[in-house]
């Protein structure tokens, strides 16, 4: 293959590079367990729902709450809230609707969106 063959194959090539998923992006890719996450939308959610008034979470200015338990490597933790495997599908679960899955617990319903419970279980797997 002659060199000008090889550039113009890599020419074309090059939009379709820069289109997967990563690429276009400065910031880190999501945890596996939550693909579609924006781990960084996630930490900014956090703080504007008041996550750490009663958590203590690393990375989060002013996360430093003791009415519920640290979330320091979350990611590495078996449960949520003792209750459910800690997994991506459980973990937006519990952050929108806390309730639900134990009733009476301290934890609040904040109205929380699925999108946003996504982004921040996103940035919480990362914390391990």
């Amino acid at each position: 293959m002659t060199t000008r063959i090889r550039t113009r194959w890599a020419l074309l090539a090059l939009p379709v590079l820069l289109a997967a998923p990563g690429c276009a992006s400065t910031d880190p890719p999501p945890p596996p367990e939550v693909r579609a996450g924006r781990p960084a939308r996630g930490a900014e959610l956090i703080a504007q729902y008041g996550c750490g008034s009663c958590h203590t979470i690393p990375g989060i200015d002013q996360a430093n709450g003791l009415v519920g338990p640290p979330l320091n490597r979350f990611g590495a933790r078996s449960y949520i809230a003792g209750e459910l495997p800690n997994n991506g599908d459980n973990l937006r679960h519990w952050i929108a609707n806390p309730q639900s899955v134990e009733p009476g617990t301290a934890m609040p319903d904040l109205g929380v969106s699925p999108i946003d419970a996504q982004d921040i279980a996103a940035y919480l797997f990362t914390l391990d």
